[in-house]
């Protein structure tokens, strides 16, 4: 009984592992649990030290320990699971003694082979529902292996395009618009232009929420530090009698309010304003609020 009930456990804890895995890689809110505790850790133990080295490192390390909290998890999950059915669960190479093959540690290097799909063949699975439950491991750990890649080329993207709006909000920042400038169709255009990009960001910040432990090190390409002069300047537009122009200032506003709500709801939680929000954002990531 004893021995099921272990069993049991380890298919706990490997299906506890796969449930984050999904929750962070493939259902819509995209963030599980594991790694939204990993990755929210990494970034305020890295902000402790100071140091934008430090901050700028949070994000890669927070994910890699995530993959390998994964990982471990699931060899230890499986790793229950064929250890009270060690020796006689399993057939052994000639040569080695069953009789040597009763810890822990055995049944730890077993899921790892199965895992990593090595097949060296010195301990196999022998009883039927055990040649099942192998080459399920090494199902899960190539699918965690595709997994962990398909994460990667997601969360770069998602920066690239982050730090792309950041850019073009820094340049827009150093054109000096005046008030009759933004009142043109041509600033129309561009603003609109920002807020389609800032729905994009905001989507990114929804889908792939580790990019928010991401630090921009620049200035120009940090959407932390560009983000509140954007905010200032959708209030500083006049109200054009326009249609378009009116329309795009319109569209920036209720665009900057989505990507508050977005920030407040998944990382901040201040409860704030608009430009509350926004503020404690560009502080997160070391930046100036305004004063």
């Amino acid at each position: 009984m004893a021995n099921w009930l272990m069993t049991l456990g380890g298919a706990a804890l490997a299906m506890l592992a796969l449930r984050d895995v999904f929750h962070t890689l493939w259902h819509p809110t995209r963030h599980g649990g594991l790694s939204r505790r990993v990755m929210t850790l990494a970034w305020y133990l890295s902000s402790s030290f100071g140091r934008r080295r430090a901050v700028g490192l949070a994000g890669p390390l927070g994910m890699v320990t995530v993959v390998v909290l994964w990982a471990v998890t699931v060899i230890l999950g499986w790793a229950l699971m064929y250890w009270p059915h060690m020796p006689g669960g399993f057939s052994f190479a000639a040569g080695l003694s069953p009789a040597d093959y009763t810890g822990f540690v055995d049944a730890v290097y077993l899921s790892i082979v199965t895992m990593a799909t090595l097949g060296l063949g010195d301990i196999a699975p022998a009883d039927g529902w055990l040649r099942v439950l192998g080459p399920i491991e090494a199902v899960v750990g190539f699918a965690l292996l595709t997994a962990t890649v398909t994460w990667v080329l997601g969360i770069y993207p998602a920066l690239t395009r982050r730090r792309a709006v950041a850019l073009r909000i820094h340049q827009l920042r150093r054109c000096g618009l005046d008030e009759r400038t933004l009142s043109t169709p041509q600033a129309a255009a561009v603003l609109q232009g920002l807020a389609a990009d800032l729905a994009h960001v905001c989507v990114d910040f929804r889908q792939y929420a580790e990019s928010y432990y991401f630090h921009d090190g620049d200035e120009p390409t940090s959407l932390a530090a560009t983000i509140p002069y954007l905010d200032d300047l959708a209030e500083r537009t006049p109200h054009p009698a326009e249609p378009q122009a009116a329309l795009a200032r319109a569209l920036l506003r209720v665009c900057l309010d989505d990507l508050a709500v977005t920030l407040d709801e998944r990382f901040l939680h201040t409860g704030g304003t608009t430009r509350h929000v926004l503020d404690r954002y560009a502080h997160d990531h070391g930046r100036a609020a305004r004063t």
